[in-house]
C-alpha cells in the first residue's frame, strides 16, 4: 500500500507570486531564481515575502542590525530617484521592483553586514534606533 504524497501548496503560491512580481518588474528568470534561492535558505526572509504577498506591505522583521526591509525599500526608492534624476518619487517608479530589490538587498545584507553599515549609516533617510 502506498502512502499519499503530502505537498505544501504555500510554497507554490509564494513561488507563483514571485514569478508574477518579477515579470511585472521586468526581472530576468535568473534574477528571480537567485531571489527564490535566498528565500529557501532564509526562513525569515521567506516569511516576510509571504507576508508581503498577503498584505501588500512590508513586515517589521527581518532586520539586519538596526535595518529593516522598510529601510531597504526607502533606500531603494531614493536610489531610483537619483537614477532618474527626479529628486522625488514619481508615478513612473515601479514600486514592485523596489520591493523585490529590497528583499535582495536584505539577503545581501545578511551576508555582508559591514558593507551596509557604512552605506546605510551615512544616509540620512534611515530610521535607525541604536
Amino acid at each position: 500500500m502506498s502512502s499519499p504524497i503530502l505537498f505544501d501548496q504555500s510554497r507554490l503560491k509564494a513561488y507563483d507570486g514571485l514569478m508574477r512580481l518579477c515579470e511585472f518588474a521586468g526581472k530576468s528568470g535568473e534574477w528571480q531564481q537567485t531571489l527564490w534561492s535566498e528565500f529557501l535558505t532564509n526562513r525569515e526572509l521567506y516569511d516576510a515575502f509571504v507576508y508581503y504577498l498577503e498584505n501588500h506591505g512590508l513586515p517589521d522583521v527581518p532586520k539586519c542590525g538596526a535595518y529593516s526591509l522598510t529601510d531597504c525599500y526607502v533606500w531603494q526608492i531614493e536610489q531610483d530617484n537619483l537614477r532618474r534624476d527626479t529628486g522625488k518619487n514619481t508615478a513612473s517608479c515601479n514600486k514592485e521592483d523596489m520591493v523585490l530589490r529590497s528583499f535582495m538587498m536584505m539577503a545581501d545584507m545578511y551576508r555582508h553586514p559591514e558593507a551596509y553599515v557604512k552605506k546605510l549609516g551615512d544616509w540620512k533617510g534611515m530610521d535607525q534606533t541604536m
